[in-house]
């Protein structure tokens, strides 16, 4: 044991001082403080001036409480006729001229430009464009304003009865919050597994290519080695996962105080976090931790398939179809988690770990499947680790070329006789 706390320990401060890990971790911050933060850094960049729009409103409907100004908007009514109006487009004192005007009992906008409006911007005044056009179709009913803003404001009220005691139906909140966190987790794994698996793998093959593991393991066992490789490269990613947490917490935190916004980033959050279940927020961690130690489990026992680093990304190939297979059927049931597919993928080891919790978070489903799907999860972990531990043993001073399955025949092949 003391060992084995040895070299986890070498292993942890020698991943946690690379590059590399610095790298990451402050890439990972530096994107979430960028999605932070885009509407400033934006401004910043582009530093796009707000648009001069005159309105011309040749009809009865009020228009001036429909089309407000905004940071990227100005409207003004002015005077001038349309001709001197034009003038003014010509000489860039004004960017667009608005025309509201009535045909065939129906609202008319004409949109006059001497440079091209961007997309946004024409996006915008269409949808006020349309909303006027609410307005004027209802004032031709005769309706008064207090009952033309009540039929435009006005909005159903949903319940929701599940006549089943057995299942829980979830609200619509929820499902989109589950299906969001959902989305955010699989990307997490997605991303942490492949840098991890890349991490072991290569880790393992560049100590046995060098042959100094032939050397360290004449003092250490096998199966030592291969455990503190497992736990150091965990305790590694336990330690980046809780440097992301703290600096998007630190993020947040910075961003409430520079705004001082009404409403925190806080208090967002923890609206968004509060559609979710306790038991939820349970599922997924586990499912998240099970998952990156299964990969690390089959990295380690990739990386001693191999001769030399040069062919880790060969026997990782397999690997990385898998997480990418499970990652585009995430990715698809962004649209409908109700499908077939994602039901089949939730229960494979490999991908229910981004697939699972979409299903928990976003459907209805009965409390036992995902049960069944992590108890599934947690036996492959633990069947893959006495495996690899056993098999680590005989393969990692054995030294074989081919493909990946020319590499396990060998090492039956060589420790059997």
């Amino acid at each position: 044991m003391n060992k084995l706390w040895i070299l986890t320990k070498q292993v942890y401060k020698q991943k946690i001082r690379s590059k590399s890990f610095i790298f990451m971790s402050l890439l990972y911050i530096a994107v979430i403080a960028i999605v932070a933060y885009w509407n400033t850094i934006a401004n910043l960049i582009f530093n796009d001036e707000p648009i001069d729009i005159a309105l011309v409103n040749e009809t009865n409907v009020d228009i001036k409480t429909i089309f407000t100004s905004n940071d990227d908007l100005i409207f003004s009514y002015p005077e001038e006729s349309i001709e001197v109006l034009h003038e003014q487009l010509e000489s860039n004192e004004i960017d667009a001229v608005v025309t509201i005007s009535e045909l065939n009992d129906q609202l008319k906008a004409d949109i006059a430009t001497y440079t091209p409006l961007q997309l946004n911007a024409q996006s915008t005044i269409s949808s006020y464009v349309d909303y006027a056009s609410k307005i004027y179709g209802i004032q031709s009913l005769n309706l008064s304003a207090n009952e033309a803003e009540k039929i435009l404001t006005s909005q159903p009220i949903i319940t929701m009865t599940n006549l089943n005691e057995k299942v829980s139906g979830k609200s619509e909140g929820e499902k989109t919050s589950g299906l969001f966190v959902s989305y955010i987790v699989g990307v997490v794994i997605f991303f942490f597994v492949n840098m991890y698996l890349s991490m072991i793998t290569t880790d393992v093959a560049s100590e046995k290519g060098s042959r100094a593991l032939e050397m360290l393991l004449v003092s250490v066992k096998p199966g030592t080695h291969y455990q503190s490789k497992i736990y150091g490269v965990l305790l590694v990613a336990l330690t980046q996962f809780a440097i992301i947490i703290v600096g998007a917490i630190a993020i947040l935190s910075l961003k409430d105080v520079s705004s001082n916004a009404e409403v925190s980033s806080f208090s967002m959050v923890q609206s968004f976090v509060g559609e979710l279940s306790l038991s939820y927020i349970i599922y997924v961690l586990v499912f998240l931790a099970f998952t990156v130690i299964l990969f690390l489990i089959i990295g380690a026992l990739f990386g001693s398939l191999v001769a030399k680093v040069e062919e880790a990304s060969q026997v990782l190939t397999p690997a990385m179809m898998l997480l990418l297979v499970g990652f585009y059927v995430m990715i698809s049931g962004m649209a409908n988690p109700d499908t077939i597919l994602i039901k089949v993928f939730s229960y494979i080891p490999l991908t229910s770990g981004m697939v699972m919790p979409m299903r928990i978070g976003a459907t209805d489903i009965s409390p036992v499947e995902p049960i069944l799907s992590l108890a599934i999860l947690i036996i492959t972990v633990v069947v893959g680790y006495m495996f690899s531990l056993s098999f680590y043993k005989r393969s990692v001073l054995t030294y074989s070329t081919g493909g990946i399955i020319q590499k396990f025949k060998t090492v039956f092949k060589v420790t059997t006789k």
